[in-house]
């Protein structure tokens, strides 16, 4: 039988990359940690870790149990969060969300939910992809509403323990313009046309994306301000700053602004739900919420609607020289 703490042990090894760092961090003696290792290798029959002047380097049948021990690890973590939910006075839910997600669609979602389940205590959580998967695959969030741009979801079906992602809709690009630019009254326009701009990001791990658009178009982009908040870009937009690249959940759009679409294809995000393959029923009803949600404010209408009334209120306006 293999000990967990010892696979723990191994972990910590792998991590660090020598025992003495690894007894640090577990709060043990190094001595200890050769115990647990040379216990391992003999429960097991063969070497796990080689000491070198260099440090440590796992052997085949290490790594191959790392990997395993990162799987339990991470069970253990939902089991551990499963019984809190179960001993807890009241039903527990967990949901982690990225910005614009959270404000744009789990509003509506709570309300739906919090009036078909009153007993249930949430707790939501901000997190962007990197790290909203992490707390789901550990345990710490029963799902979480999120995105990815171009290729895969961000769950993978070898990734242990399992993940599944459930697709809520797309969330298209929009190009953001002050109301007085002089292309601010374009019915769509190719984002070339807008080479010479200065450019306004509201997140700031969409540069390289946005990047790459703008090479495909010819152009290298000029950015003149980054935030982490695709609100706040809006409204330095808005002051003439700039011109921005803003998904549709994030949209705000006000008399001082104009929102055109690009011509296909159109950049888009990907915004879904990571849960893990074993849910509570809770869970499965907050995504029932989310989904009916994303169906209410996935046709675009109210976006079409308010970029209609902003390229009105551009056209009154009088066009500022073209920068």
């Amino acid at each position: 039988m293999i000990d967990v703490q010892r696979l723990r042990v191994l972990r910590a090894v792998a991590e660090h990359g020598s025992f003495n760092k690894a007894a640090a961090a577990l709060l043990l003696t190094p001595s200890a940690v050769s115990q647990h290792i040379a216990a391992l290798e003999r429960t097991l029959g063969h070497p796990v870790a080689v000491r070198s002047t260099r440090g440590v380097t796992l052997t085949e049948p290490g790594r191959l149990l790392v990997e395993t021990a990162e799987t339990i690890s991470a069970e253990l973590d939902r089991v551990r969060g499963a019984i809190a939910q179960l001993t807890a006075e009241r039903p527990r839910l967990t949901i982690a969300t990225f910005t614009s997600g959270g404000r744009r669609l789990l509003p509506a979602a709570l309300s739906r939910f919090v009036a078909a389940h009153p007993e249930v205590e949430l707790t939501v959580r901000e997190a962007e992809p990197e790290d909203a998967v992490p707390l789901v695959r550990h345990g710490h969030a029963d799902l979480a509403l999120t995105y990815h741009f171009d290729g895969p979801p961000p769950v993978r079906p070898a990734e242990r323990p399992p993940l599944t992602w459930l697709p809520l809709r797309e969330d298209p690009l929009w190009l953001v313009l002050p109301s007085g630019h002089p292309l601010a009254a374009c019915p769509s326009l190719e984002l070339g046309e807008l080479a010479t701009e200065r450019w306004v990001l509201g997140c700031l791990k969409t540069e390289a994306y946005l990047r790459r658009y703008a090479h495909q178009a010819g152009f290298d982009l000029q950015i003149g301000a980054s935030t982490t908040d695709y609100f706040f870009a809006q409204s330095l937009v808005a002051a003439g700053v700039g011109v921005s690249l803003v998904p549709e959940v994030a949209l705000a759009p006000t008399p001082h602004l104009s929102i055109i679409p690009t011509n296909p294809p159109r950049p888009a995000r990907h915004i879904g739900l990571v849960l893990p393959h074993r849910r509570t029923p809770h869970a499965e009803a907050m995504a029932t919420a989310l989904t009916e949600a994303a169906r209410a404010t996935g046709t675009g209408t109210d976006v079409g609607t308010a970029a209609d009334a902003s390229a009105h209120t551009a056209a009154e306006q009088p066009k500022a020289s073209h920068r």
